[in-house]
Order: structure tokens, then sequence, then C-alpha cells
């Protein structure tokens, strides 16, 4: 008897812990996972620029009318925001490996988790420079 409750468990055991995602099933989620937030970000790229060049605009403006240093300095801090979320992006773009390669499933889970943090920090670097243009910016 305890014999049979031996194997019953050992049975439920294997059965329990093989129900789940294989690795390869789980690094094509977190590739999907990581292409959603990319063209969540994506669109974004535009509007970065156009901002970009409103600040520059702005600061050109000011320089001519207003010597108002402190905006003027402000204005460039955004600017420079906002190049470098754009920049950022691409960056990330530049290093992202759509395909495996040669590694190990292992291998690459590991870099698809690096690579959801970066592109998570792209994200937030997106959203963050794109509500501070709003507040700066005249509509």
């Amino acid at each position: 008897m305890i014999r049979y409750i031996s194997i019953l468990t050992f049975v439920l055991l294997i059965v329990l812990t093989s129900c789940g995602p294989s690795i390869q099933e789980q690094n094509l989620m977190m590739r999907e996972k990581i292409i959603e937030i990319h063209d969540e970000v994506m669109p974004m790229m535009g509007r970065l620029k156009s901002l970009e060049k409103k600040a520059n605009q702005e600061i050109d403006r000011l320089e001519e009318e207003n010597p108002d240093t402190a905006r003027i300095e402000e204005l460039k801090v955004l600017a420079v925001d906002l190049n470098a979320a754009y920049d950022g992006m691409f960056d990330w773009m530049h290093q992202y490996e759509a395909t495996d390669g040669d590694r190990t499933p292992e291998e690459v889970k590991v870099f698809l988790d690096e690579q959801l943090i970066k592109i998570s920090e792209v994200n937030a670097q997106f959203k963050e420079v794109l509500t501070k243009a709003d507040e700066m910016l005249p509509s």
C-alpha cells in the first residue's frame, strides 16, 4: 500500500511539474511582451522629435525677445531629454536580436529578461519626458 502511494505521489509530481509552459514557450511569450512594449513606444517617436523642435524654437524665440536664462536653460534640458529618449529607442532597437541564434533556451531567457528591462526603461523614459514637455511647452 505504501509502495502504491509513493508511486502515485511520484506520478502526480511529474504530471504537475510538466504541465507548465516549457522554457521555449516562456521565451516566446517574453518576446511577445517585449514587442508589445516596443509597439507602444514606437508611435511616440515622431512626437518626441516634434516636441524637441518646438522646444528649440521656443529657446530661439526667448533668446531674441526675452533673455530669461532660467527658462531657456530648462528648455535646453528638455530638448536634450527628448533627444536622449529618441536615441534610447534607437540604441535599444540596434542591439535587440529578434532571433535566438546559437543560444540555448536558458541563454535566450537571460537575454530576454534583460531586454524586457531595457525596453521597459525606454518606455518609462518616453512617458516621463513627454509629460514634462506637455507641462513646459506652450500649446
